[in-house]
């Protein structure tokens, strides 16, 4: 599945590794790819760095840049993503400079991500949008966004502006992967989310060369059936998930768990990580999930052992924190 304009630097990237074994068929649990989503600034602005956890302040973006370099520097994730800006300073400061992690940047901002305060945008149709410039994007390798509602003019409108963002980034040598939505506003009955975006994603790449298809894919999690199913389809495919709200640190755990078992090969995770009381802690318990050390519940365990060593306070009891809260995982 991986496009030929995907020769930006040499294989000494973890991920450009993985996929390669993939590809060929010979990848384990360990190739499982993980995803540092730090691209909050494109969908919230201020209000979506999270907290600085001794004042509860919204972080600012020194303190926003500190956190990615940190967990760049445990050297966990496969892929870091950022929007333009946040790449650009931590180029400056060379916060990447020997690291094995692929950066990727933000290429789309569809209206649905915005989470503004004050505003209702997750409630409304998707609109297709880009603020980057493709000529000025600190790196060719990069996230595209769909967000398909069940309308013909909205979801046909949706794949022309993906149609030529595939033919602007072939001719600028450009990879994406693509990640797609769930509905956002209430045209379809939630129970069939999981039938429609395997349709819709499936179509959407039957009309494809094999040229200009994503590197991988990124969907909504609409429970452990609906995924096997997609992987299924088409095993050449690697099928990630994305993250969702935050939840308990066990629906985190858990959501990687079934996806992993139901074909997915990848997870972009953004306020799982982001709104963990210990980020690099979080990102090593869902490391070690998915290379089969730990169970789920084994995991939270150890986090919460981790927090108490460190000194951090959980947000809630174990107990609590090992809990399955998500209807889709129970």
């Amino acid at each position: 599945m991986t496009s030929p304009h995907y020769n930006e630097t040499s294989f000494r990237m973890r991920f450009d590794q993985k996929l390669a074994r993939m590809n060929a068929g010979t990848d384990g649990p360990a190739d499982f790819i993980i995803a540092d989503a730090k691209d909050a600034d494109m969908a919230g602005g201020l209000s979506a760095l999270g907290n600085n956890p001794v004042t509860q302040h919204p972080a600012t973006l020194a303190e926003f840049d500190a956190a990615i370099a940190e967990i760049v520097s445990q050297d966990l994730v496969d892929i870091l993503l950022a929007s333009v800006s946040t790449l650009g300073r931590l180029s400056k400061r060379g916060v990447f400079e020997g690291s094995a992690i692929r950066q990727a940047v933000r290429l789309n901002d569809t209206t649905d991500l915005w989470r503004i305060h004050g505003a209702d945008y997750g409630r409304q149709p998707s609109i297709p949008f880009r603020t980057a410039r493709p000529d000025l994007l600190p790196v060719k390798f990069g996230l595209y966004s769909m967000t398909f509602s069940g309308d013909a003019r909205e979801d046909a409108d949706t794949l022309s502006r993906y149609r030529d963002f595939r033919a602007e980034a072939q001719a600028t040598g450009i990879s994406h992967f693509l990640e797609v939505f769930n509905p956002t506003h209430p045209l379809l009955d939630k129970a069939d989310y999981g039938s429609f975006l395997n349709d819709m994603v499936s179509r959407a790449l039957a009309g494809m060369h094999e040229s200009e298809r994503p590197v991988f894919l990124k969907l909504a999690f609409n429970g452990a059936h609906a995924l096997e199913a997609f992987c299924r389809y088409d095993p050449s495919l690697v099928v990630g998930i994305m993250g969702g709200s935050s939840g308990t640190t066990r629906d985190c755990l858990e959501l990687l768990h079934q996806a992993q078992h139901s074909g997915a090969r990848a997870a972009l995770f953004g306020r799982k990580i982001l709104e963990a009381e210990h980020p690099p802690g979080m990102v090593a318990m869902m490391r070690a999930v998915v290379e089969r050390r730990l169970t789920p519940s084994e995991a939270v365990s150890l986090y919460h052992e981790e927090l108490h060593s460190r000194g951090v306070a959980p947000k809630r009891s174990l107990e609590a924190d090992l809990q399955v809260t998500d209807y889709l995982l129970q």
